[in-house]
């Protein structure tokens, strides 16, 4: 069975663009399909400056609500990224394989190094080299396919040099991942800015559809979504975004086609009227469980700690065999000494 591994990063409230691009289809496809882990990656959530309480609150939230979309730990693995060690020991061996030119080739890196700068804080060395943390956390499975939005791509990129490159120098050790990226909706925008991700790290909330808005407060963004010039409802993403965007988010939560919804309506209120209600009713069992479960800690507590005791279990045979391949001594040859014949002394 292939795995599949992807992750979420607890540095804002999650999205409807979050369920919508990724965790709907983790919890109707991904867990039934593969062997397959989903990690709240809470080390990347460090790249930043950040407030530590807001980082844990997100951190629970976020199983929480992965949990809430469907995710079934009997079907698939839920934890958290710095709860198992291997993710931080594979990402300094796969630092020795990458290179200064390719983290800063990155995009995202450009981009949060350039408000940073904007903002008056400095760029920590993390930022830069976090694309080879995120590498660690796919390669340290074995994983097969990532599925991600496209602005993720150039990160399973990476994840697949280094793989390749590792194999090539100190012999066949990591499984050579692919993205995967959604059919539908694999990148909702912001309905504020429809040249923007709705991400759930900025700071335009009016744009921004939380998973955790109450139904008024969606509907009231959705109505208030910025649309284009003009009155006719067509489908087209370079003329008419703002429209595209709600036609997109309303086939997303309905299972339809946005271009054959745009004849369906004849102006934009009724699009967007249309649209508030499916996203309400999409959101509507989500939060419903949430509800449940908040009700309940200790039952995300073990999720969280069972899934990181299997996690450990799969990832630390292909991080024991890099550290091996690449040259450093296994800890269990120091016991006896004798290892110690074949270390070369320098002066």
């Amino acid at each position: 069975m292939k795995r599949v591994f992807s992750g979420v990063k607890p540095t804002g409230h999650l999205t409807l663009g979050n369920y919508l691009g990724a965790m709907r289809r983790w919890a109707t496809v991904d867990q039934h399909q593969a062997d397959a882990l989903f990690c709240i990656v809470d080390l990347h959530a460090l790249t930043v400056d950040h407030d530590p309480a807001r980082v844990r609150r997100l951190s629970r939230q976020a199983a929480t609500l992965l949990l809430a979309s469907g995710l079934d730990p009997e079907l698939c693995t839920v934890f958290v990224q710095s709860h198992v060690d291997e993710h931080a020991r594979l990402s300094y061996v796969l630092e020795c394989v990458a290179t200064d030119g390719e983290m800063r080739r990155m995009i995202q890196y450009k981009e949060k190094a350039v408000r940073e700068r904007e903002r008056g804080g400095s760029v920590r060395l993390s930022l830069l080299t976090y694309p080879v943390l995120m590498a660690a956390d796919i390669l340290a499975y074995g994983t097969d396919e990532v599925p991600v939005g496209d602005d993720q791509t150039q990160h399973v990129e990476l994840a697949r040099d280094l793989a390749v490159r590792f194999n090539q120098r100190y012999g066949h050790t990591f499984v050579v991942p692919r993205a995967t990226p959604p059919q539908v909706a694999a990148r909702v925008m912001n309905l504020q800015d429809p040249a923007s991700k709705m991400g759930k790290s900025d700071d335009s909330g009016p744009g921004i559809v939380y998973l955790l808005d109450e139904p008024d407060v969606v509907r009231k963004k959705v109505m208030r979504a910025v649309t284009d010039s003009g009155r006719e409802v067509v489908y087209d993403r370079a003329a008419q975004p703002g429209v595209a965007n709600l036609l997109e988010i309303l086939a997303a939560c309905t299972g339809g086609n946005p271009s054959e919804l745009s004849g369906v309506y004849e102006s934009y209120g009724s699009l967007k009227s249309a649209t508030a209600e499916a996203v309400v009713e999409v959101l509507r069992p989500v939060q419903e469980r949430h509800r449940e479960l908040c009700a309940d800690p200790g039952y995300v507590e073990g999720v969280l700690r069972d899934g990181a005791e299997r996690a450990r279990a799969m990832a630390r045979p292909t991080v024991d065999a890099a550290y091996r391949a690449i040259g450093l001594l296994p800890a269990a040859a120091t016991a006896g000494g004798a290892a110690t014949a074949d270390i070369e002394v320098t002066v």
